[in-house]
Parts: C-alpha cells; structure tokens; sequence
C-alpha cells in the first residue's frame, strides 16, 4: 500500500483535532486501552461519549487551553491506504509549526467554521499552502450541523474559497461539507445532507492520487555512504548508498558526479543487496561506477544531459525558527540533505507578509515564525533544484554552529 502524507490546518477552533480523533475512531484505529482512558478524560463529549480532540492535543498545555501548539503526527490505516497525519496549530505565532509540518505533506486540508467562513487564519494556511507549491488542497467545510447542514451555506463559503484559491494559484481543490463532532461525511455519507453528491472525506483521501508527484524524469541522487568492505571477498568492492530522489537509473548510464563535475558510467545497480537493471525514485539504491574517482558523502550523481544547479551563491525563502533574531552577516550551516556547508547571509531582501503576500521591507532583523527572502553565500558550492521544480532537492535547513539546532526553513529559489 502506498503512504499519503496530509496535513490539517485552519483556525482555532475550527476542528483540525476533532477531525483526526473522528478519522482514527471510526476507521477503528483506537485501541480499547486509549478508548477506556478517552472515556475518562472526555469532558466535552459527543454521541459516543467521548472527546475525539484529546487524541491529537497530546500536550499538557493544549489540553488546558483547549487548542493546538504544536504538530502532533497520527498514524493510521485502511485497507486501501497507510496515512500520516500532521495537526498543525492554528495560531499565527506557530506558522513554523505549520510550515515544519506542511513540507514533507502531499496534501492540505484546510478547515473552515461554517458559522465564521472564510476568514483572516483561513488565508493565512492557503498562503502557506501555495508559498510551499502544495498540489491539493481539501477545503473541509466543519461544522454543518450548527448551520443545519444548509446547502446554501457550504455553496457561499465554497464561492468565497473559490476567489481565494484563484488568487494564490491554488489547483485541485475539493470541498466537502462536513461535522467532525457528530460524523457526518468523514467516513460514511451524511443523510442529513442528501444535497452533497459526492463521496466522503475518507473515501476521497483513500483515492486521490498521489504517484503523480514522484519525479522520474530529473535523475538525482546523493551519495548518503561510501561502501568499501575491504575483505578478501569484497576486496575491490566500492559501492554508493542513498536513496533515488528523483528519475531512474540503471547500468549503462552516462553521468556526471558534482559538484566536482566528473563524467562517468554507471557499471552496477543495486538494491536490497540484489544486482538489478534499474533502480527508480524513492527506492534505496547502491550505485557503482566504471571509473575511479574519489567521491564522497553528499556528492550527488546526476544524468549528464540534464544537470541542477551548482552555485556559491544563490537567493531562498527562509521561514525562521529560532527565537535568536537573524542578520545580515550571521553566520551557520546549511544542511542540504546529506551535504553540510558553511554559509552566510550577505542580504536579507525582504519580508514577506503571511496574511497578504505583500513584501515588505527588513528594518533591522527577522523574528521568529517570520517568512524572509535572503541571499545566501556557501563555502562551497550547492547542487540543487528550485524548491518548484523538486522540492526534495530544493529544500534545506539552516542550522546554528555553536547551538547545532535547526534554526531556519529553507525553499530555494
């Protein structure tokens, strides 16, 4: 089964835990030790006796204050698809949440309070959404049972969504009009709103497809480890594990190893220890090569007509995670995948505004959960994609040099 990654978001209160906690109980996901320890801890409960939102706000504080502050990542199945969930909190002063958890998912799904509509935060995620190029957004209308389940009132929030989608580029949205309290349209088809001829939610996300996002046509792959057993029966074997980020490889291909920019053949593929003919995006792999050349950890094989961009010095999105202010000149490591470099940064341009798009100019610093376009300059030079083509190979974090912890999300331009 194949694994769709997704991740919820919308305003306070608007339902993003209720909602997993309803996908997880009623796809029979809840063990029947959490269920009896559910049943106790519920105060604000529904039809079955219970507060589907504390399975998702995990965290103390979230539970007293009856909202989201951190990701909290839920996993479950059905017998069609494996999913991943991220909860993402819907205050302004996490968007590094949103965006941490919004990077590595393959859709969104944005909540709407039917009583509220569309609303400020409601732009705010969709703003998100298409700064980091999401391909599907589900707009999940909650709520409708405080609203009568009124068709008019899904069809006037969707006609308002519609403007906003339209304006940020936004494609592949579908609506559904749902009551994460009560259940309707989340795994079975509300009779209370006979009016909404589609599928539910569940059945939707089990379906949409997902394989078109794999890159099998832009060939990259970095070098993750150096395999050189050195034993008598191994005593020439020189191996390179890592993982196919994007296209396929197989024996007889002519590439180039950057950032050195060195031609070789591919003599040899391997995966689970098995000599095979091609190895495809996303699969572990062991590549060898005909020629003798030193490589090393982070260097990336590429397919000789169709190389990434090899640059010292290159401009990127960065959304700041560190409480500690960034400035021009501040100094820390850029960790491109399995590639750590020294970089620094020459300019901070500008500042861009998460509830208007609108850039604005950088007086002295950027704060945190703040979302800056900067130019950054390497030790040494980066092979990369822009984040648009291959976000894989066009993301990176910035990292301190004394502290070690992440400090910045990076989307290269």
């Amino acid at each position: 089964m194949d694994i769709l990654r997704f991740i919820t978001a919308g305003s306070v209160d608007d339902g993003k835990s209720t909602l997993i906690g309803r996908l997880l109980y009623d796809s029979k996901s809840i063990l029947v030790d959490q269920l009896e320890a559910l049943e106790k801890q519920s105060k604000n409960k529904n039809a079955d006796g219970i507060d589907l939102a504390i399975l998702t706000d995990g965290l103390r504080a979230e539970r007293e204050q009856g909202i989201t502050i951190d990701v909290a990542y839920r996993y479950f199945s059905t017998p069609n698809r494996k999913f991943i969930i991220a909860d993402a909190p819907g205050h302004v002063q996490y968007t590094r949440n949103m965006i941490t958890g919004a990077s590595n998912s393959q859709l969104i799904i944005i909540l709407i309070d039917a009583r509220q509509g569309v609303i400020e935060q409601t732009r705010r995620h969709s703003i998100i959404a298409s700064l980091l190029k999401m391909k599907r957004v589900v707009v999940a209308v909650n709520k409708m049972d405080l609203v009568d389940y009124s068709e008019d009132v899904f069809n006037s929030i969707k006609k308002d969504y519609d403007q906003v989608a339209n304006s940020l580029g936004l494609k592949n949205v579908a609506y559904f009009p749902i009551s994460a309290f009560n259940g309707d349209n989340i795994v079975d088809k509300s009779e209370k709103m006979t009016w909404f001829n589609d599928e539910p939610l569940l059945t939707f996300l089990e379906n949409v497809e997902v394989n078109e996002d794999v890159d099998y046509e832009n060939a990259r792959f970095q070098v993750q480890y150096v395999i050189r057993p050195q034993t008598e029966e191994l005593h020439d074997y020189r191996g390179y594990a890592g993982q196919i980020i994007s296209g396929t490889y197989k024996k007889g291909d002519r590439i180039t190893i950057l950032p050195e920019n060195i031609e070789t053949t591919i003599s040899k593929v391997e995966t689970g220890g098995t000599e095979v003919e091609e190895v495809f995006a996303l699969q572990p792999a062991v590549l060898h090569i005909a020629d003798d050349i030193d490589v090393s950890r982070g260097d990336f094989f590429v397919k000789s007509e169709n190389k990434p961009r090899v640059e010292n010095e290159f401009e990127a999105l960065v959304c700041w995670l560190d409480k500690r202010e960034l400035t021009e000149g501040n100094k820390y490591f850029i960790q491109h995948k399995s590639r750590l470099i020294k970089t620094v940064v020459k300019e901070i341009e500008y500042k861009i505004d998460v509830n208007t798009l609108q850039q604005t100019p950088v007086s002295d610093s950027v704060k945190l959960n703040e979302i800056v376009k900067v130019r950054l300059k390497t030790a040494s030079p980066l092979v990369f994609d822009a984040f648009e083509k291959n976000n894989s190979t066009g993301s990176a974090i910035l990292v301190d040099e004394t502290s070690n912890s992440t400090v910045g999300a990076v989307m290269l331009l």
